[in-house]
């Protein structure tokens, strides 16, 4: 699964990094699994993670949808690592 503002996130640093075409192609390929849209009771508990973390608006949202749905958020953003119910994976 993969959370709605995950799509924004991987955009955003994929068109920085290589171009628009390759962050278009990336969040195609994020679109072929199933979409979790943040609902206002994730939205709550992500500014709860980032009061408590200083986590930035979106890192605290897909936290808050992962642990809305059980699930282990993976991830290569480095302010995430050390989170509960975080899979860190370094960017090489």
């Amino acid at each position: 699964m993969v959370p709605v503002i995950s799509l924004y996130e991987v955009f955003k640093r994929v068109a920085q990094q290589r171009g628009e075409g390759a962050a278009l192609q990336a969040v195609a390929i994020m679109q072929q699994v199933t979409m979790v849209e943040v609902d206002p009771a994730a939205v709550l508990a992500a500014a709860r993670i980032s009061l408590d973390s200083g986590l930035p608006p979106a890192d605290s949202m897909m936290l808050a949808a992962s642990r809305a749905h059980n699930a282990v958020l993976w991830t290569q953003d480095a302010d995430l690592a050390d989170l509960p119910g975080v899979m860190y994976i370094a960017a090489h």
